[in-house]
């Protein structure tokens, strides 16, 4: 090898690292696209825990580049979100005056999809008109933020050996499926990032909390979940809890138990916020709340599983 050659080589590897670092941003954020994307479960229906109706927007009318002069949406704030520590004093305010699109204490107030517009000192949805401002039942103005656990294992019969469907032979992927008892529709276990805490110890609780709900096996899944996952997503979720001023954005990694021996093994138990826990096979047909399922199709095709 030649000197030359030899000073080339970190160069070389600096390039493919930051290829690859593009390609997964690029993967992660492909689902949903402003301006492409239009969010169908925010739109068109009465708002959840409300006797309040969107004003209705057709799908040409999402994105706020059309426009849309007769657009008069209602407002709505949820009564009960009022005081809570996790959520955001009222707009306009003397004394409140969150930093749009950047960390605002602890407080994370920047979007996947880049910055979003501020019009009359209100964050913009960047996907487009849900049909109502306020914030709804969301704690805070502009991005939510949570975070998503994929867990899953393959399929196995009686003999412990690994199912294939027979159409396609591929193998069939199970993952952790909580029902959530707001809208009773199945769901990944995740939930919102606490000001100041990295997504990788809001993944683990949520998922301790919604599936598992105990505390014998803590240093089994402790381990499980530090050997890392693969990220599936980051960006907007199309959660029918959405308004034109505040809106879902997750962190998804999935997080695989190859041979069952781990996670694959545990009883489920639901807890917090869900009512039922199950494992739950993986295809086309997988109805889940939000765009979970285009997510968990994701992690199907990076695991080369049926779907």
């Amino acid at each position: 090898m030649t000197s030359l050659e030899f000073t080339l080589l970190p160069l070389l590897f600096l390039v493919l690292l930051l290829e690859n670092s593009l390609t997964s941003t690029l993967m992660m954020s492909s689902m949903v696209k402003p301006g492409i994307f239009r969010h169908l479960m925010c739109r068109n229906n009465m708002y959840p825990r409300s006797s309040v109706l969107r004003y209705p927007v057709s799908d040409e009318q999402v994105f706020w580049s059309e426009p849309f002069p007769d657009y008069c949406p209602p407002a709505y704030t949820a009564p009960h979100i009022g005081g809570q520590v996790w959520a955001d004093p009222p707009l306009p305010s003397d004394t409140f005056r969150p930093q749009w699109n950047q960390l605002d204490g602890q407080v994370n107030r920047e979007s996947f999809h880049g910055a979003y517009n501020v019009q009359n000192g209100l964050p913009l949805n960047p996907i487009g008109r849900t049909g109502l401002t306020g914030r709804g039942s969301l704690g805070r103005w502009g991005p939510n933020h949570a975070a998503d656990p994929i867990v899953t294992r393959w399929k196995r019969n009686d003999e412990g050996a690994i199912v294939a469907n027979p159409d396609t032979g591929k193998n069939i992927l199970q993952m952790v499926a909580i029902q959530r008892s707001d809208n009773k529709l199945w769901a990944i276990p995740g939930g919102m990032v606490d000001p100041g805490e990295n997504v990788s110890v809001t993944l683990k609780r949520e998922f301790t909390e919604e599936a598992l709900n105990f505390t014998d096996k803590a240093n089994m899944v402790e381990r499980f979940f530090q050997a890392g996952g693969v990220h599936v997503y980051q960006g907007y979720v199309d959660d029918f809890r959405n308004t034109d001023n505040a809106w879902m954005e997750t962190t998804a990694l999935n997080f695989h138990d190859e041979d069952g021996s781990q996670v694959g093994q545990l009883e489920l138990v639901a807890g917090d916020d869900a009512t039922n826990v199950r494992w739950t096979d993986v295809d086309s047909n997988l109805k889940l709340h939000a765009n979970h399922a285009d997510i968990v199709r994701e992690v199907a095709i990076r695991r080369n599983a049926h779907w």
